[in-house]
């Protein structure tokens, strides 16, 4: 029927008209279900042939805690981080022995750029934030120069429900904690593989680096390592 339509179809034929550009993208609103997640940055492939003995490495590593600007490219940090976490058997073992194969640790490298979160499943590094938060690291470490200097900083957190729903409240954390020290012990090995420096912390605030990072409150904080090029004379 042609001529001007009545009043409330008119209406019902302007709600339909909205509709369609909304869907069209024409007059769309972000909303939570929309909003993308940030994007992962695929890391290169693991180098599983590298030209350092297991026991060189082994004799060559010390604490190092100061190092040169220069920061790490995507392949060293992606070695260091598989080397602590990294899969590799098809049904998802890693690098670091875990109790009932639960794997409560979380990854999480700090640099200039923000926060990032390395995900083991698709080896993947994944920015979480673009905030910079060394200098909250460094005040929740007691000031320890090395937290501040590093070109990144690995954070070794652990979520100890996943290991507690099999062995319980009171066995659980000895478990998490020998398997922190596994994945340290990987990562600090792999540093000297790669020719770079790196040292274990432990001295921090948990809830200080839990908040400088505004980590998930499951997500306890229980190792910082920096780790960059020694500055010369520290290697």
């Amino acid at each position: 029927m042609c001529g001007t339509l009545p009043m409330k179809w008119a209406f019902l034929a302007m709600l339909v008209v909205a509709a369609g550009a909304t869907s069209c993208g024409l007059a769309h609103a972000p909303t939570p279900e929309t909003t993308r997640a940030p994007a992962a940055i695929p890391l290169p492939p693991p180098n599983l042939d590298g030209p350092l003995s297991l026991e060189r490495a082994i004799s060559q590593r010390r604490s190092v805690r100061a190092f040169q600007d220069t920061p790490l490219t995507e392949a060293e940090l992606g070695q260091l981080l598989w080397a602590a976490q990294g899969i590799t058997h098809p049904r998802g073992f890693r690098t670091a022995p875990s109790a009932g194969a639960l794997y409560p640790l979380e990854l999480y490298v700090v640099t200039a750029e923000g926060i990032h979160h390395y995900t083991a499943r698709d080896h993947t590094l994944r920015t979480v934030s673009h905030q910079p938060a060394q200098s909250a690291l460094h005040e929740a470490a007691l000031g320890q120069d090395a937290v501040r200097t590093a070109p990144a900083v690995i954070v070794i957190t652990a979520v100890y429900e996943r290991t507690a729903q099999k062995y319980g409240d009171q066995r659980s954390p000895r478990y998490v904690h020998m398997e922190a020290g596994h994945a340290a012990q990987n990562l600090l090995l792999e540093a000297v593989a790669l020719n770079l420096g790196a040292v274990p912390v432990g001295a921090f605030h948990d809830e200080e680096v839990q908040a400088a990072l505004a980590l998930p409150s499951d997500h306890e904080p229980l190792y910082l390592i920096p780790v960059g090029h020694p500055r010369d004379g520290d290697q």
